[in-house]
Parts: structure tokens; sequence; C-alpha cells
């Protein structure tokens, strides 16, 4: 079983475990003895599997430092006019070396194995600037490391786009309220007797347009970081998802929808609660709190998260409902009173510290979202090209990633309900306070 099954294996085991504790906690008990075994066996499995995906690193450390022909899969796939499954290399840090002496060579001294890749169209077959692109394993594990990472983007709702085009439209029931007549835009029925005249109704839509904006992340490698394939695939597999991570979800709440995704502070759907009359300084009551619940579309509360500022957390700590011996702590930090979830809850849903919210105090500092109304379309994992001479009085190879994407809510308004004064939404916002 090659590494990448074993990540993957590991991956679906530390998700089984997950949901055997938040069943529990769900339910405020600890595992009955079937979960207990279901537990027990599924940790000591998860230490086999990262006991194997050791042993493989060690190997593939060891291997990176071979020369390429001393490899006969790779060799025979040369030979044979074949890739492979990666192309004939072992690691990703192993095709960015193999690029970058193409481009400092001119085009002189090219890896056979970027030929191949060239040939079969995985290519911009510009040698003198170094411009491969990516292989599609490798760039795809680029962007799934962005949205295992992400504590945004990995809620949203993920819309692929085709090769073939630069956007999608989406039709959308165009609803703004739910009281007769407006429910599906227009749709109505009625309660009649035997041959009793009624009027016609039918639904209306609105379509949602999505057009991929273009997010550019440039990385310069010296020449001593060239010189181990480890240590360059190592920092470009960090640094790379990290800054995609942070600038989609920065755009998802903060974006101005013009050249990048449409934010929720943005747009149009997004409820601003007003701030309870006895706030008096910058900070967070109990009443804050219960309003914006109260503003939040019903159908969301299975799926929303508090998203808020670090500073904001401190504010969350003396909430209280209720009086006397019957008061409750509104906010339940992780580990206490049986919360094992890596985050704190508030009304039962996770407390997400993020460095995307406002401080505290402004608006966009706490934001209660069900951030599976929110759409994410891309044009699949990030493209590369690299040239030596962008840096060329540095002596640096300069590589660049592009990522095509947009995101905006599904929502174009808030909804008014068929009974009650207040709109509510998925995305819920608190006034300023002073």
């Amino acid at each position: 079983m090659n590494i990448k099954a074993l990540r993957q294996r590991k991956a679906e085991m530390a998700k089984k475990i997950r949901a055997l504790l938040d069943a529990a906690h769900k339910e405020g008990r600890e595992f009955n003895e079937t979960e207990r075994g279901q537990y027990e066996e599924q940790m000591k499995a998860l230490a086999s599997v990262d006991e194997q995906i050791k042993r493989e690193e060690a190997l593939m450390d060891i291997e990176r430092g071979m020369p390429a022909a001393d490899d006969p899969n790779t060799a025979a796939s040369i030979a044979a006019g074949a890739p492979g499954k990666d192309g004939g290399f072992k690691s990703f840090g192993e095709f960015l070396v193999s690029v970058a002496t193409a481009g400092r060579s001119s085009g002189t001294k090219i890896d056979p194995r970027l030929i191949q890749a060239a040939a079969s169209g995985l290519s911009e077959a510009v040698p003198q600037d170094g411009g491969f692109l990516v292989r599609k394993d490798f760039s795809e594990e680029l962007i799934q490391k962005v949205y295992e990472s992400g504590q945004i983007v990995s809620r949203t709702r993920k819309i692929p786009i085709g090769g073939n085009s630069n956007g999608v439209k989406i039709n959308a029931v165009d609803e703004s309220s739910r009281v007769d007549g407006s429910r599906w835009g227009g749709v109505q029925a009625y309660w009649v007797n035997e041959a009793d005249a009624f009027t016609g109704s039918k639904p209306k839509f609105r379509q949602i347009e999505l057009n991929v904006q273009k997010l550019i992340g440039l990385c310069y490698a010296t020449d001593e970081l060239l010189a181990d394939a480890s240590a360059l695939e190592a920092v470009v597999m960090q640094a790379f998802p990290e800054e995609f991570t942070f600038k989609v979800e920065d755009a998802i709440f903060n974006g101005t929808g013009a050249g990048q995704p449409l934010g929720l502070l943005n747009s149009p759907s997004l409820i601003t609660q007003a701030k309870d009359s006895g706030d008096s300084t910058a900070t967070i009551s109990t009443n804050d709190v219960l309003n914006m619940w109260k503003r939040l579309w019903a159908r969301s509360r299975q799926n929303a998260a508090w998203f808020i500022n670090q500073d904001v957390e401190s504010a969350l700590y003396p909430l209280t409902l209720g009086s006397g011996t019957a008061v409750q702590l509104l906010y339940t930090p992780p580990g206490i009173n049986g919360n094992n979830n890596q985050y704190g809850l508030l009304l039962g849903r996770p407390v997400i510290a993020t460095e995307h919210n406002a401080t505290l105090g402004t608006p966009g500092d706490i934001i209660l979202a069900d951030m599976t109304q929110y759409l994410m379309a891309d044009k699949g994992a990030p493209q590369s090209a690299s040239s030596i001479h962008v840096r060329f009085l540095n002596d640096e190879m300069t590589f660049r990633f592009t990522y095509r994407c947009d995101g905006q809510p599904a929502w174009n308004k808030p909804l008014t309900p068929k009974n009650g004064s207040n709109t509510v939404s998925p995305f819920v916002n608190l006034a300023t306070r002073p």
C-alpha cells in the first residue's frame, strides 16, 4: 500500500473515531460497551497505520537521495514512453527540482520525465522558463490540503466547474417571504369547497452566477533549498496551502465580489443584529447571543457555527442563563462539562476562532453562520509555472501557483417568516458596540 493510500486510510479511521465521540457527546453520555470496543479497536488500528506511514516516509527519504537512473521502475517507465502514475517522480519535491534544473540550463538539460509530461499535455512547453505544469496528483494534493486545513472553506458547499467553462449559473428559488402567496416566490395553495373559484400561482426563480477569479502565489527557492528535494517539498506543501486557505477564507468573510468572492459581511443576505441596550462597552452580552440566535434561519441551526475573533473568547466565559440555583453557563470551553470537542460550544454550536473576524466591539467580531449556504466554485487543482528570470539577480528560482475560484452566499436577501416580525438568514452579524 503506497503512502497516499495509507494517509487516506488514516483519515477515514479518524473520521470514524470522531463520529463515535460526537455521538456520545451529543447525548451527554459516556461510551457504552459496544462503542468503547469500537473506539479501542479503531485507535489500535490507527496506531498501526501511523507506524506504516513512518516506515514509508523513512524509505522515501532514502530513495530521494538516490539518482533517478538507479530506480528501475522509473527507468523502465521512461524507456517504455509512459510517464507512470506520478510521471516517474518519487515526490513533488523531486519534480520541482527537475523543473528548476531545466529552467537554469535554458532547456538544454531536461529530465526525460518532464518531456513525458509535456508530451501528454501537462506542460506549457516553455523549457527555458521551466514552464511545466504540476502533475494532477501533486496539484490535487495541494488543494486538498486547503480544504482539509481550513475551518471555514471546508464547511462551504463546493461546486466543481468543468474544463470548458470559466463559470457556472445555478437556478435558485427567488423567495424573500414565507407569508401566503410568497413561498417559492409566488406559489399558493387553497382550501376550497366543490366548484369554488381560485387563483393560479407559479414559482419565481433567479440565477446565481459564479465566475472564477484568479488567486496567484509565488515561491522563491534558493540554491540551498533546491539542493534538497525533501525540504523543498515540505516548504511548498505547507506554505501554499496555508496561504491559499488564508486568502480564500478571508474572501469568504470580507470579499468585495469584485475580482474575488463575495464575502458574508458584504452580502445583502447578511442580518446585522442591533446590540443589546445594556451594552456600554466593547463586549458581548447574553442578550446579544440570544438575539443573534433568534435571527438565524431555523433550518440552519443544525449546521451553524459561531466564528469569532480570538479577543471575543474572554467575553463569552461570563455569559449565563437564568439566576440563582438555576443559572447555567452559556459558553462551554473544550474539556469542560464533558465537552471533549476541539471547539467551545455556545448554545450547543461550535465556536471557531479565526484571523478573519474583526476586533471585539466591531461588526464581524462574532458571526453566526451556516456555511452550507455559501457556494464555493473552482476549476479544480492549482496550476503552476516557474521561471529563472524573476529573481535572477538573487540566484533564486520562482515557482508560481494559480488557483481559480469564486464564491457567494446562496441567499440574496433575508427571509420574512410567515409569523413573526424579525427577518431570518443563515448569516447573522452583531452591530457595533461602544
